[in-house]
């Protein structure tokens, strides 16, 4: 299948904001490219560096927001967006320039190939692309990743929220990753003691995309993938963790059921809330009973650790 690929020339500030203008006008995905994004190289014993100055070098100068479209009407309603974005923003959101070319699948899931390098996210965790060589040191849990098409490459600020929080706060047990992806957290899950982890997405890319990262990092008989809708079908299990890498208000319309599916002790993590919803988030699950545990944030985006009392 042919696609429309549209780029669009931005600032750091602005690039969230695009990116969704992008998707709520028919993108099928977006890819921010940003040279903040890009963790600078760490040095230090049995660390070694894990980004080139190279790498950094090679990215444009300016924020780069890629989409991808199925039709040229969705494009043209992309068009529309990015100029009510710009009299929005202002100069703050740069250039939004748009440029479009046609691209093939396989071009889209090559594009990650060329910024995606090996990642230490956290103490242990090391995201490594099945394409790229890495030194391995003895502490290292590594985590051999290939997403394709689906989101989670540990790049980006909410997933490397997760994992952080997930080795900071997971002592063993079960798990539920609800929006899996490229099953990137539900494979640190496994690495950080998990013995059973329920991975769940509703798009049957992301649980194809899952399910091969799962069996080439050895774990098919820990990590079972399911297609389906946030918890529906879930019924009978209860875990020691449940993650939701996913949006604000998406978090707040599962919440209410997260709640069934806790073990005692069980923990839920949030994600995928920009800074300004964080507050309603924690509001919102407080008055359900959750108690906020934990919060970091990273840029513009914000994780959240709730427990509940009986729970």
């Amino acid at each position: 299948m042919d696609w429309i690929e549209a780029s669009v020339s931005t600032t750091t500030q602005a690039a969230d904001a695009v990116s969704e203008a992008l998707i709520r006008a028919g993108a099928k995905g977006s890819q921010i490219i940003d040279r903040a994004d890009i963790p600078q190289a760490e040095a230090g014993p049995g660390y070694g560096e894990l980004y080139s100055q190279a790498l950094r070098d090679s990215l444009p100068a300016d924020v780069q927001v890629k989409a991808w479209f199925a039709s040229p009407e969705h494009l043209l309603l992309a068009r529309s967006a990015i100029s009510q974005l710009a009299g929005i923003l202002g100069t703050a959101a740069g250039r939004l320039e748009l440029r479009s070319r046609q691209v093939r699948d396989e071009d889209w899931a090559e594009n990650w190939k060329r910024y995606f390098k090996p990642l230490r996210v956290g103490r242990r965790l090391v995201v490594r692309p099945v394409w790229e060589t890495y030194d391995r040191q003895p502490h290292d849990l590594v985590i051999d990743m290939d997403p394709g098409m689906a989101f989670g490459t540990g790049t980006h600020e909410t997933t490397r929220l997760c994992m952080e929080m997930i080795e900071a706060h997971f002592a063993g047990g079960s798990a539920l990753d609800i929006g899996t992806g490229s099953g990137i957290l539900a494979i640190a899950l496994a690495r950080l003691g998990a013995d059973q982890v329920l991975a769940v997405d509703l798009d049957p890319v992301a649980v194809k995309a899952a399910r091969e990262n799962i069996a080439r990092n050895g774990l098919a008989q820990r990590i079972q993938v399911r297609q389906g809708d946030l918890t529906g079908g879930i019924s009978g299990q209860q875990f020691n963790l449940v993650c939701a890498n996913i949006l604000a208000d998406v978090i707040l319309s599962l919440a209410p059921d997260v709640r069934p599916l806790l073990a005692a002790g069980g923990r839920f993590l949030a994600s995928g809330i920009i800074r300004e919803r964080a507050r309603d988030v924690e509001d919102a699950l407080t008055g359900l009973g959750f108690s906020l545990l934990d919060q970091r944030q990273e840029g513009e985006w914000v994780a959240l650790l709730f427990g509940v009392a009986d729970a």
